[in-house]
């Protein structure tokens, strides 16, 4: 794992939990050379509340990405997202002790490092400091600075924060599961950058991620990064609305959404039934298709329209600022059908779907380019160009390595009782999946 053009990118999702291995080839696209998933248990809306069971799931995929690629897991890179995440505006200034010489990469830092020194709110911590645009001695609007004579060296950025609590929890559990953590990014920007292309970037786009638990957003004009956001909803409270509405479980309502799901009722004719095994010898249930897609279509429509929310706020209605590319949809929720159109027809911006291949090497597989994995790829992406600073992921460490030993001395035997669990639930829930499918196959 020493090979420094090999990253490992780790999504801690609310619904599943993704760990990818890549590497640069020779023509400069990454190739995966392993995956690992499993099913999250412990992450709520992007946040971690339950310690033990996120460690559980980390280690679960972590050992799969291991086995399918027979390389050792040292270090990882993790996305960040939640409700607690917000971006803000400044700008700031440096004045350079020598303007016979041209500004270079320390003067860069500096200038950055006064950001992160910003005072934020209590319990709040900087995650990261993106340049916009630098003024040099009030010439404005430079994109690179680097290699100009100037004295006085200004910036606007967008700074991005998040609360401290929640970046160390997800580094204490990345800890606990025996890794090393490499640096920390928010997860829209990863997305952002797997599926989007330059052109997109410079034209002004909006990249929606829809997850199972957060919805998140990354706004560029002009190549650059305006604005973050993150909504605290997601695929979930889909799922959660279908078992509401139609009294059924959740592993049904998920199954149904994923099989038979639509954002626009209009598609569905009058009769077409769908019948849902009864609890227990129960009675089945039956339920229309239409109905089903009124229940997605009416928690979509809120989604899209928060998001269209924050699209406004940052100004897309005004000329200079204009999405003119429209907007990116990916996420394991970008899978809903007929969701490009609902979301063109609210919005009324071009809109497609964003697969993740838009850095990888030609021959990948057709699963890893699901929308699905756009955050894992898109960290392992920040890793390979070296774009993340390990300054976030120094706060992290501060004094919790004791813990965390004792911890991992204890950590070998409840592993291995887990695993032998999770083998024999996973065995029936995928036998059940199949009945159930088969059983969905004959009801057409």
């Amino acid at each position: 794992m020493e090979n420094s053009n090999i990253a490992v990118g780790l999504d801690i999702g609310t619904t599943k939990i993704v760990a990818m291995i890549g590497r640069k080839n020779e023509y400069g696209k990454m190739e995966i050379l392993g995956i690992g998933k499993s099913k999250s248990l412990g992450v709520h809306r992007g946040v971690v509340n339950n310690i033990t069971q996120t460690i559980q799931s980390i280690q679960q995929a972590i050992q799969d990405a291991e086995n399918s690629s027979g390389m050792k897991i040292s270090e990882v890179v993790v996305g960040i997202a939640g409700q607690h995440i917000r971006s803000l505006q400044h700008s700031d200034y440096i004045t350079r002790s020598n303007s016979d010489e041209v500004i270079n990469d320390d003067d860069i830092d500096r200038l950055c490092n006064q950001v992160h020194k910003l005072v934020m709110l209590p319990g709040e911590e900087i995650i990261h400091v993106l340049p916009q645009d630098f003024k040099v001695d009030g010439q404005a609007e430079i994109k690179e600075p680097i290699g100009m004579y100037g004295g006085r060296l200004e910036a606007n950025f967008h700074v991005v924060v998040g609360q401290v609590s929640s970046i160390r929890n997800i580094g204490r559990c990345v800890k606990s599961a025996g890794l090393q953590l490499a640096g920390i990014t928010l997860e829209p920007l990863a997305s952002a950058n797997a599926v989007l292309s330059q052109e997109e970037k410079e034209a002004g786009v909006a990249l929606i991620d829809i997850g199972g638990g957060t919805t998140d957003l990354a706004i560029f004009k002009d190549g650059i990064i305006r604005h973050t956001a993150v909504i605290p909803f997601g695929g979930n409270v889909i799922t959660d609305d279908i078992k509401e509405g139609c009294s059924i479980i959740e592993k049904q309502a998920e199954l149904l959404k994923i099989k038979f799901g639509s954002a626009w009722p209009g598609e569905n004719k009058d009769n077409e039934i769908v019948s849902i095994p009864g609890l227990r010898g129960r009675e089945p249930k039956e339920i229309t298709l239409k109905n089903l897609s009124k229940i997605i279509h009416a928690r979509v429509v809120e989604i899209i329209e928060q998001v269209y929310l924050e699209i406004k706020n940052y100004g897309h209605e005004e000329q200079k600022k204009k999405l003119i590319a429209g907007i990116v949809l990916t996420g394991g929720g970008a899978q809903l059908r007929h969701l490009k159109q609902l979301v063109e027809y609210i919005t009324g911006m071009d809109t497609r779907i964003g697969y993740p291949n838009e850095h990888l090497a030609g021959d990948s597989d057709s699963e890893t380019t699901s929308p699905m994995y756009a955050t894992a790829v898109g960290l392992v992406l920040n890793s390979l160009s070296g774009k993340i600073k390990v300054q976030n992921a120094k706060m992290v460490e501060q004094d919790e390595l004791p813990v965390v030993e004792s911890a991992e001395e204890k950590q070998p035997i409840k592993k291995l009782e887990k695993t032998e669990a999770n083998k024999s639930g996973k065995r029936f829930f995928d036998k059940w999946a199949e009945k159930f499918k088969e059983f969905l196959d004959n009801a057409e």
